[in-house]
């Protein structure tokens, strides 16, 4: 709050808020190395997708409650492996509702059909 209350006159200058949790950033490491200069973009997309997940099951803790996820554009950047294993998280039925958003119908098809859980597509 100090440090809030220190950039006031700054941010009004500034149009802005330059300070707050909206600037928090995290950093993620592999072999202490951060994944965000070092990481392929699978392995950063892996760690954001675990990130979501983690969140997903601290909420539904928390609230009782299954948020709905969305996962937008999963496949891209990810390898076979890496799906096939999102793939099986999801058919544990742990989830609820789960949007998912993809370019390429049929990829999402084939992935979804395999959970063997109910699922619309709809296309755009």
């Amino acid at each position: 709050l100090e440090l809030l209350a220190q950039s006031v006159d700054r941010d009004s200058v500034l149009q802005y808020t330059s300070t707050g949790i909206h600037k928090d950033d995290l950093t993620f490491e592999i072999d202490g190395h951060p994944i965000k200069k070092f990481g392929s973009q699978g392995q950063q997309k892996s760690y954001l997708i675990a990130l979501k997940l983690a969140q997903f099951d601290f909420i539904k803790a928390q609230s009782k409650v299954k948020p709905i996820l969305l996962l937008d554009d999963i496949f891209d950047k990810l390898d076979d492996l890496r799906v096939t294993q999102i793939i099986n998280l999801v058919n544990k039925d742990e989830f609820g509702q789960l949007f998912i958003s993809d370019t390429h119908k049929e990829r999402t098809e084939a992935a979804v059909k395999v959970t063997k859980q109910a699922y619309k597509i709809f296309q755009l």
